[in-house]
């Protein structure tokens, strides 16, 4: 019984390294909301004037003052993210699913191709898009529309790879040849069978969607000209240059920051519960 006393600190000893390394990933990831979240709380002469991780007493000024500038364009902002993130997110999940189970479950000629350019999408960096889309749109007559935002975002290299690497582990080939042996088509096959399967990881990509449309600043930043289209990315911006003139804005800058956080948090926690019935549902399949 001693040697096995001895033995298990030894034992436990060096996780003490990995939980050291994740416990400095999350003081370096979260540090910077921390600083948002105090920040934000702070008048303009507290900004610069007090203690870095001070509380200030000027959050619900800072609000209003945020709401009020040019009569509340900072909230047609946040309006316009939520259009551009929801609808590009599902118009993209849409087309991820439906590429996606076509690339798992279909054999055709040509299918290895077009995945491995698929992969190299999910390699190509946006910025060397965004002046091509620009271009093309441009000779549609459609850039500065909401259109020239959400057009570019429906395809998702990287959304039509988790969907069809999840559609390959969740939708057994025996159930879609059950399915077309008693005669269903394959549209109805895909919407009553596939679908419900692979509605977990298409969630993922929803997310993964959201957050990414939500965060997007390239691309509206080349598209658009009216500010009244503009997302929140690209308003906090503009406010942000006219900060170096006007120092009172960044405190709004600050609080609009804040206050651009909280959906993505909402969103993830509301999506969460599909996370863990998924795992449940896998536990009592298994």
């Amino acid at each position: 019984m001693s040697t096995q006393s001895l033995a298990a600190p030894g034992r436990r000893r060096p996780a003490l390294v990995p939980t050291a390394a994740l416990l400095l990933g999350a003081v370096y990831c979260l540090l910077p909301v921390v600083w948002v979240l105090v920040a934000s709380t702070k008048s303009g002469s507290e900004l610069f004037s007090t203690f870095t991780f001070l509380p200030g007493s000027g959050f619900a000024d800072n609000v209003s003052e945020l709401t009020e500038y040019r009569d509340g364009v900072y909230w047609k902002w946040m309006a316009n993210s939520a259009f551009y993130a929801g609808v590009g997110a599902l118009l993209s999940t849409a087309v991820s699913a439906v590429s996606g189970y076509a690339l798992a479950v279909y054999r055709f000629r040509g299918k290895e191709t077009v995945f491995n350019i698929l992969l190299a999408g999910v390699l190509m960096p946006p910025v060397i898009l965004a002046v091509p889309q620009y271009l093309l749109l441009a000779e549609a007559d459609m850039t500065d529309s909401y259109l020239s935002v959400l057009l570019p975002l429906i395809l998702s290299p990287y959304g039509v790879y988790l969907a069809r690497i999840y559609a390959a582990a969740a939708v057994p080939v025996d159930v879609i040849e059950a399915g077309r042996m008693d005669g269903g088509g394959e549209w109805r096959i895909f919407r009553t069978i596939a679908l419900p399967m692979m509605l977990p990881g298409l969630v993922t990509v929803f997310l993964f969607q959201f957050v990414a449309v939500w965060n997007n600043f390239l691309l509206p930043y080349i598209m658009l000209g009216d500010d009244e289209k503009f997302p929140v990315t690209l308003g906090l911006y503009t406010l942000l240059q006219q900060g170096s003139n006007t120092p009172a804005l960044y405190t709004l800058v600050i609080t609009g920051a804040l206050l651009a956080i909280i959906p993505l948090i909402a969103l993830f926690l509301v999506i969460q519960r599909f996370w863990s019935l998924d795992l449940l549902s896998g536990a009592v399949k298994s």
